[in-house]
């Protein structure tokens, strides 16, 4: 189901709190907006990948420990490459628009009025 006009206008607000807030845990979870999918990382890590699978059966096939081992270290590798993201040069960060928050009390504090204006519609 679609978010509406106002979720999607809250989760946009949400996040651009939380990268102001913080950028760290922000950045950890992937979702900063300055930051895309490169469609040469993909390729070049599924084409690793499937290097790194060809080794691993390569060195099963002939019980040779090592290949099997830098096999597998080579597939992880191009997952790794293949999952990465690369910034984008050209896109403003969320965080910089607009004006500066006045600090996390205030934004607990707008929330819990809207939670309460929630609760006295209800009843």
């Amino acid at each position: 189901m679609p978010l509406s006009e106002h979720e999607q206008k809250l989760l946009e607000q949400l996040e651009r709190q939380l990268h102001e807030d913080d950028p760290k845990f922000a950045s950890s979870m992937g979702s900063d907006p300055g930051r895309t999918w490169s469609t040469r990382h993909i390729v070049i890590g599924v084409l690793a990948t499937l290097a790194g699978v060809l080794l691993l059966l390569v060195g099963v096939s002939t019980q040779q420990i090592f290949v099997g081992v830098l096999g597998f270290i080579v597939m992880g590798a191009g997952v790794y490459f293949a999952t990465m993201r690369s910034a984008s040069s050209g896109k403003a960060k969320a965080g910089g628009r607009g004006k500066k928050s006045k600090g996390k009390s205030s934004f607990m504090s707008s929330l819990e009025e809207r939670w309460d204006e929630r609760r006295r519609g209800e009843s």
